[in-house]
């Protein structure tokens, strides 16, 4: 798995950790059951803190892509309440498409935008 961190980036570091990881999940580069690194062993490889990856890996297990198994690590363990996620999505979709329109973005738009990126999730 290859996270890249933009240190100059406004974006927390966790998050941007956080984000790779669930783009590398809905990209098939990481499955169901796949182990992480370490914290200890990712911090080192991305030269980071680890409370850092801490973090990350804690929001991702609060947000039901990971558990945190005391013998196996972080393991990619996908919560699959379908309902929750859809409410969660709405509520972040409800923002970013407030945000769209008021930049003029127009539905057709934004439906081209999501047909662009589940293709190009399909072809990974």
């Amino acid at each position: 798995m290859l996270i890249e961190i933009d240190f100059n980036s406004d974006e927390a570091i966790y998050i941007q950790l956080r984000n790779q990881i669930i783009m590398g999940i809905a990209t098939s580069t990481i499955h169901e059951g796949d182990t992480l690194p370490s914290v200890r062993q990712l911090a080192d490889n991305i030269g980071i803190n680890m409370h850092t990856v801490n973090k990350a890996y804690n929001v991702l297990r609060q947000e039901g892509f990971l558990q945190l198994d005391r013998r196996r690590g972080a393991v990619i363990c996908i919560d699959e309440d379908k309902l929750e996620a859809l409410q969660d999505l709405k509520e972040q979709l409800r923002v970013l498409l407030a945000k769209g329109s008021c930049k003029n973005i127009t539905k057709e738009e934004v439906h081209e935008l999501v047909d662009e990126i589940y293709a190009d999730y399909e072809q990974r």
